[in-house]
């Protein structure tokens, strides 16, 4: 039982040193992965256009 008493103690302790973001900085974060993963979901649909319009050419269908 002492064990799981200094268990908790420490976790209490490790609990204390964390820096948790703040609402602006979450917020800034997610403005930030939402334009990288558009920006990217972009790209890939225009390639993914090209090279469909590339292997419709050669194929010729």
């Amino acid at each position: 039982m002492e064990k799981l008493t200094t268990y908790f103690a420490h976790v209490k302790e490790e609990i204390q040193k964390v820096i948790f973001p703040t609402k602006v900085q979450v917020r800034q974060a997610f403005v930030a992965v939402f334009i990288v993963v558009s920006v990217i979901s972009i790209f890939l649909a225009l390639v993914d256009m090209f090279m469909s319009a590339v292997v419709s050419s050669l194929v010729g269908s």
